[in-house]
């Protein structure tokens, strides 16, 4: 397993491709892309759309059974494609799979490197918890000296903590970095004090905005991404969130 699989209860990893134009979605073509895939992955054998009533839209979905452990998955949308693998055995059988996808789209999707919206590379991890989920992140992330003290006042609960902050990697803010802390308490369980075991979620991205630069590739900036997020996993997320979190809730 990757060493990351051991930071969290599940990890991990997309790739997201925003478009600002409409992506096809005649049968043949959405059709021939997933048997593509299915060619290089033959355990992804689970086709099937789902509709979006509101939107009037409807996705494309090919993937692998969800009862293994672990799961490739592939999404289509109006204007975006996702590719991800939950719990990947390593880095590079996940790149493998999310680099194939950038390879075949300009060729199957007619989708140009000028057609970029913004292209992501995220990493996933979610820790089990039966608790109050803002509570915890706020004991092991603490809120900072100007905040910390709201904690003592007598009688207090935290209902909502949600750290998340956004930096910039270049200098016309192109490309970015998003770490983001997802909790799924509510308060009625804080009122009650009955809390289900449920995902607290850390979610890194390392984005690109806009249309890419004359001969690059998807792949080859995907390839940038993950690079610059391996630096910052390493750097800062690992030590100062991961590790505090897992930690947290070993004690608890």
């Amino acid at each position: 397993m990757h060493p990351y699989s051991s930071l969290a209860d599940d990890f991990y990893t997309n790739m997201i491709l925003n478009t600002e134009m409409e992506l096809p979605a005649g049968r043949d073509t959405i059709l021939g892309f997933c048997e593509r895939v299915q060619r290089t992955y033959p355990t992804m054998r689970n086709f099937y759309t789902r509709d979006h009533e509101v939107r009037g839209t409807t996705d494309f979905v090919l993937e692998e059974d969800k009862d293994q452990g672990h799961q490739r998955w592939l999404n289509i949308e109006r204007r975006r494609i996702c590719s991800g693998y939950i719990n990947p055995s390593d880095m590079d059988a996940a790149m493998d799979q999310h680099t194939l996808v950038l390879e075949l789209i300009p060729y199957m999707l007619s989708v140009s490197p000028l057609d970029c919206e913004a292209l992501d590379f995220t990493l996933g991890f979610d820790f089990s918890y039966r608790g109050n989920h803002d509570e915890l992140v706020a004991e092991a992330l603490g809120m900072g000296p100007a905040l910390e003290g709201v904690r003592e006042v007598p009688g207090v609960k935290i209902l909502n903590f949600e750290p998340a902050f956004t930096i910039s990697l270049d200098e016309q803010c192109r490309r970015q970095a998003r770490l983001m802390v997802e909790t799924r308490t509510n308060a009625y369980q804080v009122r009650r004090g009955e809390f289900p075991e449920d995902q607290i979620s850390v979610y890194f991205t390392v984005r690109q905005y806009g249309s890419l630069n004359p001969g690059a590739s998807y792949e080859n900036t995907l390839a940038e991404l993950k690079a610059k997020s391996d630096e910052l996993m390493h750097d800062f997320v690992i030590g100062h969130v991961l590790r505090p979190l897992a930690q947290a809730i070993s004690l608890k």
